[in-house]
């Protein structure tokens, strides 16, 4: 059984992510792409245009005016989300631990997703794929994700994004989409990565904290890696202070550099920062909708 904790927090993450979803935030569903599929949308009166074929001749007849049935064009589309809940993920100099934002982000893609009547498929990993739900829509099966979400847990494992994308290259899967969601603490995934963006549309969710990105000058400082154990002893003066620092930057700097040239889109998620709002609207950007 779930504890209550997780229920109320699924609970106020969906009305949240309905209430921006029907809002003027990110505009009304009816903006979404209509066509002549199998999911009925609404009926209205004909417009200069429409098809001929999708006239509603005995509705049309009682009103005394011309109505057209509309339908949302059937996409078939399969929203795969990749979240890194490796050791890493546990670190956090805010209030959030990257791992709930992380977790959060996902649930909200999911969401969207069943929202927009897109297949949703949740992939968690470490260094390995610890966990794969298999692409499926509706409310019980978006619940599920967010349930395994927020329940799963690992002990000092490291980051592997390979190990991801070598599963979503194996993936059956036709008009699809990854989002990778982690903190991308990891090298040599610069092949996968090219594979699978070959194959379906990638966006890459970068989520750091403002520590892994400039590390403070606080003198001698002992820390530990969540993801081996290892105990390191850091002088995080000035002068040492530049060499870290620019360590961090260069490795954000070169990963986008990855992104652009793979044709990936990326967006940086800052843990001590509202994020929700940014989500859905480049999640409707991209997915049109």
């Amino acid at each position: 059984m779930l504890n209550p904790e997780i229920i109320k927090r699924i609970r106020e993450i969906e009305i949240h992510t309905k209430r921006l979803l029907s809002g003027q935030l990110v505009g009304d569903y009816s903006s979404a792409k209509k066509g002549s599929g199998f999911e009925f949308d609404q009926i209205r009166e004909y417009q200069l245009g429409d098809d001929v074929r999708f006239i509603d001749w005995k509705g049309t007849a009682r009103a005394g005016k011309l109505l057209f049935k509309q339908y949302i064009e059937e996409r078939n589309r399969t929203v795969v989300i990749a979240v890194d809940i490796s050791s890493s993920a546990l670190f956090s100099s805010a209030k959030t631990l990257k791992s709930d934002v992380m977790a959060e982000i996902a649930a909200v893609l999911a969401l969207v997703a069943d929202y927009g009547k897109d297949h949703a498929a949740l992939i968690l990993f470490s260094d390995e794929v610890e966990l794969v739900v298999p692409a499926n829509r509706g409310r019980k099966h978006i619940h599920y994700i967010m349930e395994k979400l927020f329940t799963a847990r690992t002990e000092k494992k490291q980051t592997n994004i390979s190990s991801a994308l070598k599963h979503v290259a194996n993936m059956r899967i036709k008009n699809g989409m990854l989002f990778l969601i982690s903190d991308f603490i990891d090298t040599d995934f610069k092949r996968p990565l090219r594979i699978v963006a070959k194959k379906m549309d990638v966006v890459a969710i970068r989520c750091l904290d403002q520590n892994e990105q400039q590390f403070p000058n606080v003198g001698f400082l002992m820390v530990n890696d969540l993801e081996t154990g290892k105990q390191v002893l850091l002088d995080t003066r000035k002068k040492n202070n530049r060499g870290i620092s620019h360590f961090l930057t260069h490795r954000v700097t070169d990963q986008s550099t990855l992104f652009k040239k793979t044709g990936v889109d990326f967006l940086d998620i800052a843990p001590d920062k509202p994020f929700v709002g940014d989500v859905i609207r480049f999640f409707r950007r991209r997915m049109m909708y």
